[in-house]
């Protein structure tokens, strides 16, 4: 009888090295050793040859329930799922219920659970009327991490939190020795700029840009990383789209500050003169795509390792919220969990980054960021979150795909030259290539 359950092989791609002709043997859902030459025996053996297999992404953000009758948890894990994803964290500003309370945090739970394809990891936010309040009770309800936003969106659903409040409310987090993440884009600011484009009649795909420019990004950053400093808080900027924004991050860092920041795969893959200007509303996103000089120098940030996470902030609008022919009229969002990790490593070998920063990104550092131990890593006693990618060509289509609840997707088109192959989460099969799990084999995951 065989001492593993699983054992698959191929191009082992950890955070500090890449094993060619590696293996990663399970047994009871956890990991029990990686090791390189001939695999050993096991009840269920995979040989895929020169493929990647790579730790079980985590995607640091998603909005599974922004629209309400649409996504749900029952598609973004299934999109998940086929992308490699084997965990998601997701956002707290649910239509309908902003997860802002204990009570907030236990019916989105008992909602997700039976819905789950991969495991699920939930951010908590405050309702500002209340203040800060209720930190203490979500932290000991099992929030990964919080999330709060110097813009306000919404006044229910996605609400600014002003700079007093957002110093208080980092005090509390502190408490609880979890991450404040923060949507950086300063209010003020972005609606001046706002003002400005539509007293200029501009309305087609260069007006989102205009209405946010660099500096509206870079003075909420710095606002975040001096409040985080100030309290003595894990700071995270949720989003970056510019260069100059991991600098500002390393130099906090670099005095000893927490100061943590993310980056999106659509600011990696993206940009505004061709892909914005292509697809109108179906690229907008808060902030927005950069020009293609922007793009490059974040992959040189990847390189550097100023890049702490990649993640997606996928959602999944209607289509008939993204086509509006008045560029500001759309709703700000992309799906993107299905391509995430093959976008990220065709970029990445592009432009010779190393595939670690992969196992890093995607993984790794998620896991550490939001304190999910059994998590992000193929290590001796981690969970066996697998991920297998090969090197067969396609063409990305959200839609034809099937594993999208919409058939719209700004990576359409896109030639990727890895496919996800095939996806395992605590040792069983979740993605074969073709097929998804049926929901309820994902769980709920708190740090």
């Amino acid at each position: 009888m065989s001492d593993f359950d699983l054992v698959i092989a191929g191009t082992v791609v950890l955070p500090s090295m890449i094993i060619e002709g590696g293996y990663v043997a399970v047994r009871d859902g956890k990991v029990v050793h990686v090791g390189e030459g001939a695999a050993p025996h096991a009840h269920e053996r995979h040989d895929f040859g020169n493929a990647l297999i790579l730790p079980g992404a985590i995607d640091a953000q998603t909005h599974s329930l922004s629209q309400k009758n649409q996504e749900d948890f029952i598609w973004s894990t299934r999109s998940a799922a086929a992308g490699g994803v084997t965990t998601i964290v997701d956002m707290p500003y649910d239509e309908g219920n902003l997860v802002c309370s204990a009570e907030a945090v236990r019916i989105k739970v008992e909602h997700a659970s039976p819905q789950a394809r991969v495991d699920f990891a939930l951010y908590g936010t405050i309702d500002p009327t209340e203040g800060a309040s209720r930190i203490a009770e979500q932290a000991a309800a099992g929030v990964a991490a919080f999330k709060f936003s110097t813009f306000g969106t919404d006044p229910v659903r996605f609400p600014r939190i002003s700079p007093p409040l957002l110093q208080e409310t980092f005090i509390e987090v502190a408490k609880t020795g979890l991450t404040g993440g923060v949507h950086n884009e300063d209010d003020e600011s972005v609606r001046a700029a706002m003002a400005k484009v539509k007293a200029s009649g501009i309305t087609d795909w260069r007006a989102h840009g205009l209405s946010r420019p660099p500096l509206t990004e870079l003075l909420a950053t710095l606002q975040i990383y001096e409040t985080g400093a100030q309290t003595g808080a894990d700071a995270h900027v949720v989003h970056c789209s510019l260069s100059r924004g991991y600098d500002i991050a390393a130099d906090y860092r670099a005095r000893g500050f927490h100061a943590s920041i993310e980056c999106c795969i659509h600011y990696l893959t993206l940009d505004e003169e061709n892909d914005v200007r292509r697809l109108g509303g179906k690229a907008k996103i808060n902030p927005p795509i950069r020009p293609r000089a922007e793009v490059e120098k974040l992959w040189k940030q990847v390189a550097a390792g100023n890049v702490t996470l990649v993640s997606t902030d996928h959602v999944s609008w209607s289509e008939d919220r993204k086509t509006n022919p008045d560029m500001l009229a759309n709703a700000s969002g992309v799906p993107g969990l299905e391509a995430m990790v093959p976008l990220f490593v065709k970029g990445a070998l592009e432009r010779g980054v190393s595939l670690t920063w992969a196992a890093k990104l995607m993984a790794a550092n998620p896991a550490r960021h939001f304190r999910l131990g059994q998590k992000g890593a193929l290590e001796a006693g981690k969970d066996a979150d697998i991920t297998v990618l090969v090197n067969r060509p396609q063409v990305y289509d959200a839609a034809r795909s099937g594993h999208n609840v919409v058939g719209w997707s700004p990576y359409n088109g896109i030639e990727l030259p890895w496919t996800v192959a095939g996806t395992w989460l605590r040792g069983k099969q979740v993605f074969d290539g073709t097929v998804v799990v049926e929901p309820g084999l994902g769980r709920w995951v708190r740090p």
